[in-house]
């Protein structure tokens, strides 16, 4: 039970690759992607999730990696400031507090450098699942590209839009519930002249938040929309800008800024809500089995403590991986519950202060 195939190369699969080979296995991680996603928005690594870092010996460059923001300005439909803080941001909280604010593609970064810095594990980019086929002790995997391999086990830390959750368990459909949004996340230059300041906007259904990045010199646009769910097919890039043009402050330069960016990424906001996360020798991780959505702000602490438990239950099973993935969905259920309750909280805003303190400190990597 030692060869693991983990199919995403995202924080929850760069994650699980390096807490799994540092037990002695051997993980091999595929991404569709041709190589290590950049762009995306800034994530956040809270309560429970920051012991994960540190057990691993990574809280110290997580920390070095952090954002620098001094506050946030709210906007008013015209642009005009009719809120400020300088003591949290809606994308971090406190900011005097001890979560870390960093960039997804710096914490992917900083786990895929852990990762070849131990050895042990073997990445495979450019490339995906088309089946799964279980065999007497093993999963025959067949790739878009490469020839089929045979595994121990299978997991699935590839998003909301799971592969190996669609050939393992049916279709999305069955297991995403739509909260009535879409959001984008894009990069721009920093044509606000903004320096470690958020600003949020919301009017009409339409509203974004947009953050410095990189010494000032980039800025990170999160744009959503209120909407039922639409068809797959829809062209949602063209749907975005054609939103933030009708927006009065500065909505041509953020409508062009969507149409150009290279970084374009636009999804529903939805939740992943299943019965069980794992049928024979495949298991669901992350925003695979149980994306809370970023309404909630802990997606990222989620994948990191989901990938922590996992790979303990799978260290020390002796072999039995089905009594390993029973124990990590008996450990991760409540917590996942706690976390999932604080996306619908508080409609159209962040959740309350308390709800995210227990949140995100409610499982103990040790019980």
């Amino acid at each position: 039970m030692r060869n693991v195939l983990i199919s995403g190369g995202g924080i929850a699969g760069c994650a699980l690759a390096l807490l799994l080979s540092e037990r002695g296995f051997a993980p091999t991680v595929v991404e569709r992607a041709p190589a290590p996603r950049t762009g995306g928005q800034a994530v956040d690594v809270r309560g429970v999730a920051l012991e994960v870092l540190e057990r691993a010996g990574l809280l110290e460059r997580a920390r070095e990696a952090r954002t620098r923001m001094r506050g946030m300005s709210v906007l008013d439909a015209e642009g005009h400031e009719v809120e400020r803080s300088t003591e949290f941001t809606y994308s971090s909280g406190r900011l005097d507090g001890p979560d870390i604010e960093l960039l997804r593609e710096d914490l992917v970064e900083l786990l895929l450098a852990a990762t070849r810095e131990r050895g042990g594990t073997e990445y495979v980019f450019g490339d995906g699942l088309t089946a799964l086929t279980e065999e007497p002790g093993g999963v025959r995997a067949d790739f878009r590209h490469g020839p089929s391999r045979v595994f121990d086990l299978v997991v699935g830390a590839d998003g909301l839009r799971s592969a190996v959750r669609h050939l393992v368990f049916g279709p999305a459909e069955e297991f995403t519930h739509h909260l009535g949004s879409y959001v984008a996340v894009f990069g721009a230059e920093n044509f606000l002249g903004l320096e470690d300041w958020q600003v949020w906007y919301r009017n009409e259904g339409t509203g974004f938040g947009i953050m410095p990045v990189r010494g000032n010199t980039e800025l990170r646009v999160a744009a959503g929309f209120d909407s039922g769910p639409l068809p797959r097919d829809t062209d949602l890039r063209a749907v975005i800008s054609g939103r933030l043009a009708a927006v009065p402050w500065e909505g041509d330069r953020l409508a062009k800024a969507a149409r150009e960016a290279p970084d374009f990424h636009c999804d529903a906001i939805a939740q992943v809500r299943m019965d069980h996360w794992s049928h024979g020798r495949a298991v669901l991780l992350g925003d695979a089995g149980y994306c809370p959505t970023p309404l909630s702000g802990q997606g990222t602490s989620l994948a990191l403590v989901g990938a922590h438990l996992l790979a303990e239950a799978l260290a020390g099973a002796d072999g039995d991986h089905a009594a390993a993935f029973a124990r990590y969905e008996a450990r991760m259920r409540p917590f996942v519950a706690l976390n999932q309750a604080l996306a619908t909280e508080n409609p159209g805003g962040p959740p309350a202060e308390a709800s995210m303190a227990r949140a995100k400190a409610g499982i103990s990597l040790d019980g």
